[in-house]
C-alpha cells in the first residue's frame, strides 16, 4: 500500500499544534525531525516537496549515500544524527550532519573535539542522557551530565540541547519531565524526544524536536539495509 508522505507531514504538524497549544510547559517552536532511516531517496524527494526540510538518520554511512544523492536540495537542509555515534565515525560525522543528538562520553567528545578542529566545520550537539539508567542503552548516566557538558565546553562543541530515548516499559511522560529539568538546570535549550508513539505527549513536557518516522514514511523495511 503507497504511503501518502504529505499528508502524513500535515496531520503529524497538526497534532503537535494542537498539543502544543494545549499545554502550558510546551515549547513556542516545535522542530518536526522526519526520520528517513531505512527509506530509500524518493521518499526524501517527496517530503521535501511538501515543504519539508528536518531529517534524521540512524548511521553516518546510510545519511552520507542518501544525502550525496538529492544534490542542490541538501543545502536547504538541517540533518540530525540520532543513532549511536562510534569515535570511528567522528569525521564522517561532522563532515555530514548539521546536529549530531547523541554525544554520551568523553571519548567521543574529544574525537568530535579533533575533527572540528581540523575540518572547521562546527555543528550543533545534543548530549543522550539514559534518562532509565538502562545498561546496554547509549547515553550519559544523568549523575554524569554536568561533567560532560562542562568536557563539550572545555573541547569548544557547542551544545544546544538534550536527547533521551524512555525505556518501553516505563511511563515516557516521566522521563520527558526529567529531561526537561536537567535542560533547565544546564540552561540548554533544545530537547529532542518523543517519537511516532508519544510525540504529542513530549511536545506537552517541552520538547523542542520531535523525532518520527513511521508516521511519515510507513513501516520500516529493514531488509533493504546493509
Amino acid at each position: 500500500m503507497s504511503v501518502d508522505i504529505a499528508k502524513n507531514l500535515k496531520n503529524i504538524s497538526d497534532q503537535i499544534e494542537l498539543s502544543r497549544v494545549e499545554s502550558l510547559m510546551a515549547s513556542e517552536n516545535v522542530s518536526l525531525i522526519a526520520v528517513s532511516k531505512t527509506k530509500p531517496v524518493k521518499d526524501i524527494i517527496s517530503a521535501y516537496e511538501a515543504g519539508h526540510r528536518v531529517f534524521g538518520e540512524n548511521k553516518v554511512q546510510e545519511a552520507q549515500k542518501k544525502f550525496a544523492e538529492i544534490g542542490q536540495k541538501r543545502e536547504e537542509i538541517e540533518l540530525h544524527l540520532i543513532g549511536p555515534l562510534q569515535t570511528n565515525k567522528a569525521k564522517e560525522a561532522v563532515e555530514t550532519f548539521d546536529v549530531i543528538q547523541t554525544v554520551d562520553r568523553p571519548k567521543l567528545v574529544k574525537a568530535l573535539a579533533k575533527e572540528i578542529k581540523k575540518l572547521g566545520k562546527q555543528p550543533e550537539f545534543y548530549i543522550q542522557v539514559n534518562t532509565g539508567e538502562e545498561p546496554q542503552k547509549a547515553g550519559v548516566l544523568p549523575d554524569d551530565l554536568k561533567e560532560l557538558i562542562g568536557l563539550c565546553h572545555e573541547q569548544d562543541l557547542r551544545v544546544t540541547g538534550l536527547m533521551c530515548i524512555p525505556p518501553v516499559d516505563e511511563e515516557p511522560s516521566l522521563h520527558f519531565s526529567f529531561l526537561s529539568k536537567l535542560a533547565k538546570e544546564n540552561d540548554l535549550p533544545n530537547l529532542s524526544m518523543g517519537m511516532s508513539n508519544d510525540f504529542d505527549l513530549a511536545v506537552r513536557f517541552g520538547a523542542t524536536h520531535v523525532r518520527v518516522g513511521s508516521g511519515i514514511f510507513g513501516a520500516r523495511d529493514y531488509t533493504s539495509v546493509d
